[in-house]
């Protein structure tokens, strides 16, 4: 074995030893900052399956490397899905597989898209999500299949007559767009 393959070699058993060895650890085997942290998989920790425990373990080495607002950005996400419903939850998960499988330069332009939604102010994006809500899943297809047959041009160009209508040009518009 070459002196690079060895070097490589316990790299990488040097970051995996940790996640094998606790996933193979009984709750009593833990250290005390350990259990502290994963004080709710107490009472089953022992009978989680090697592969839960080394993702609970890669999630734990994740929030010791965060920072004290990461980590409160974080507890308030953990706290939203667990209030999500199983449905809910459900629905996200199907969404993030969606997104993952995604070419990366798709993913890069839902992610410019999602930014620019959540910098709108907290009235307009309402109005947004009302509308949308207000659209028959019919509506919402018809409207996705022509969003995505349209050129670049072309959506610049509806921009444009979106920002210099009325409200009331921008329902008859609405309106056109969803029948069409």
């Amino acid at each position: 074995m070459s002196k690079f393959n060895r070097i490589i070699s316990i790299i990488v058993l040097a970051w995996v030893f940790p996640v094998l060895a606790m996933a193979t650890t009984s709750w009593n085997d833990l250290p005390e900052e350990t259990q502290q942290l994963l004080k709710r998989f107490e009472h089953r920790w022992d009978n989680l399956t090697p592969e839960q425990k080394a993702r609970i373990q890669k999630g734990i080495e994740r929030w010791k490397s965060m920072s004290p607002e990461q980590r409160q950005h974080a507890k308030k996400r953990m706290q939203r899905w667990q209030k999500m419903s199983p449905e809910q939850r459900a629905r996200v998960r199907e969404r993030y597989k969606k997104f993952r499988a995604l070419s990366p330069e798709e993913q890069e332009r839902v992610r410019k898209k999602w930014h620019w939604f959540k910098n709108l102010p907290p009235e307009k994006r309402a109005r947004l999500r009302q509308h949308w809500q207000d659209m028959s899943p019919e509506q919402r297809q018809a409207l996705k299949q022509r969003w995505q047959n349209t050129t670049p041009e072309q959506r610049r160009e509806m921009r444009q007559r979106w920002r210099n209508a009325t409200p009331e040009q921008r329902q008859r518009f609405m309106r056109e767009r969803i029948r069409r």
